[in-house]
């Protein structure tokens, strides 16, 4: 059952990562086009143009008034739109590979009898740590309610990491370097524990 999830997986992966592509180098043409029709490399009367004025714009309007509230030009939209896409599609296929990672290492450490058992839990402890430490780097870096669920829970579980460290380690030219150093302290520690197992 788990082999057959894991090749239903990889098969997922292997099919987004095309679909993947296909939709960026599709995409990468619209906006090149859009582009063109935007800075008058064609011209605004042609039929391109006018149908890129009306199926495509009304698309990246709302790309174009993010950039231009940034200060960008409003004829980058389209590739501030094309990063976007690519950025979303990275990052979910990295998720998908993350998954199926994590399903085939704990089908692997099940397998492995109690000392596999007791790999799954030190290493899934390890896991959800690091991962707390990216929610506070990440809660630094984007204005997000302090008092919010999300937030709590990673700061309830790193502080008791990150406040000996900063006692001991100052900040860097004015930034808070704990949280890396914590993240490369608990990988030494899961690798040392878990050759221990």
């Amino acid at each position: 059952m788990i082999e057959t999830l894991v090749g239903v997986l990889d098969a997922a992966i292997a099919g987004f990562r095309v679909a993947l592509l296909a939709v960026a180098v599709i995409l990468a043409a619209v906006c090149m086009i859009d582009w063109m029709v935007r800075t008058r490399r064609l011209t605004p009367f042609g039929a391109v143009a006018r149908f890129m004025r009306a199926s495509v714009d009304p698309l990246l309007r709302p790309v174009e008034r993010q950039v231009v509230r940034a200060g960008g030009l409003p004829s980058s939209a389209p590739w501030w739109a094309l990063a976007a896409v690519v950025v979303v599609g990275i990052v979910l296929l990295s998720l998908l590979q993350f998954v199926r990672g994590e399903i085939g290492f704990v089908y692997g450490s099940l397998m492995g009898g109690p000392a596999g058992v007791i790999r799954l839990v030190v290493t899934l402890a390890f896991e959800i740590m690091q991962f707390a430490l990216i929610v506070r780097v990440l809660h630094s870096w984007i204005p997000i309610r302090p008092g919010a669920w999300w937030w709590r829970w990673a700061y309830t579980i790193t502080e008791p990491i990150l406040r000996p460290l900063r006692r001991v380690i100052p900040p860097f030219a004015m930034i808070d370097i704990t949280p890396i150093i914590a993240w490369f302290i608990l990988g030494l520690l899961q690798g040392l524990i878990v050759r221990a197992i």
